[in-house]
């Protein structure tokens, strides 16, 4: 948890300087994030296939916004999160994103990870076209804090395509 707590310090103070950072928005408003990953991608002890959607929204806090998902994996394991992100622009089409969610894990045939109550912590990198969709690529880690019984903690490495929520239900 030490690690968790560091990293998001380091990243949080790097950006609290930026005042461009505090005002900057998401021109593409709400986003829709599609995920394909390789679960326990670092262990590979009870590897799977993982999906996941997220919903990112435009609103901001600071420099957070919020955001919620879910996940699957292809042995039944399944984690609903919602959580903070910081969406960091980078140059005219290169964003970066780091974030942090707790959620609830259910294993399924899948890997135990010990306790219901599990922590992502996240880095992802992505391209934005100039139809505001990205492609990205990102990693995660999964833990319980040490607050079960054992702690494995999990990695994924994904490939996430994000789509301006609007491009999706705009009416014609």
């Amino acid at each position: 948890m030490f690690k968790i707590h560091l990293w998001a310090f380091i990243v949080g103070a790097l950006f609290a300087a930026s005042p461009s950072l505090a005002q900057a928005g998401n021109a593409d408003g709400d986003l829709l994030a599609f995920s394909a990953a390789w679960f326990d991608v670092n262990q590979r002890d009870e590897e799977a296939g993982e999906f996941r959607i997220e919903y990112r929204a435009d609103e901001q806090m600071w420099l957070f916004k919020p955001f919620g998902g879910a996940m699957a994996t292809t042995d039944g394991a399944l984690h609903g999160f919602a959580g903070v992100l910081i969406d960091i622009p980078l140059w005219n089409r290169l964003y970066i994103t780091p974030s942090f969610a707790p959620g609830l894990y259910h294993d399924g045939n899948g890997k135990d990870l010990y306790y219901t109550l599990e922590f992502r912590s996240q880095i992802e990198i992505s391209y934005r076209f100039n139809n505001g969709h990205r492609l990205g690529a990102s990693f995660n880690h999964i833990s319980n804090a040490n607050l079960g019984d054992d702690n494995p903690g999990v990695e994924s490495a994904a490939l996430t395509y994000i789509v301006p929520f609007d491009a999706l239900f705009r009416r014609r």
